[in-house]
């Protein structure tokens, strides 16, 4: 993570923290996401010799992510539950091909460029946590407690 905070630096970004050791940075910068998610992806792979996606999200973007939350209960068990974290818009024919299958007592919602997911019974041998983790979703997975952290790091700088 050392490594990946003094990249982030060396790129110009200010205020660079990563939080554990799961890929996970908050900082500040300009641009765009977008521009975000393929600068540090290029540089990730010159530098640090890691060929990884690379998911942005703005502070605001965030905020709205953890507001959109359809899984109240997540508060109280936030390890049960998962935000993928799209490049895009979810592929229609994906989304319907996930709606067709009885993932039970498993649940999610498709909201905007996010995935939330409900895995009552924990992740270890989730049907529904393996069918998200397609790569053809160009996803990322964070669970609840991490989300939420994010925000409230993204809240302190």
């Amino acid at each position: 993570m050392a490594d990946l905070r003094a990249l982030c630096e060396t790129l110009g970004y200010e205020d660079v923290r990563t939080y554990v050791n799961s890929g996970n940075v908050v900082l500040s910068g300009k641009g765009s996401p977008r521009k975000l998610e393929r600068e540090l992806e290029e540089a990730i792979a010159d530098e640090l010799g890691v060929e990884v996606p690379v998911v942005a999200r703005t502070r605001d973007e965030l905020a709205d992510v953890v507001e959109r939350n359809p899984f109240p209960e997540a508060d109280a068990e936030p390890k049960r539950m998962q935000v993928s974290f799209l490049s895009g818009k979810p592929d229609a024919a994906f989304v319907r091909k996930l709606e067709e299958q009885d993932f039970a007592p498993e649940r999610f919602v498709v909201s905007g460029r996010e995935i939330y997911a409900w895995h009552p019974d924990g992740l270890q041998r989730s049907n529904l946590g393996r069918a998200l983790v397609d790569k053809r979703l160009g996803a990322t997975a964070r669970n609840w407690n991490t989300v939420t952290k994010l925000l409230a790091m993204a809240d302190e700088g």
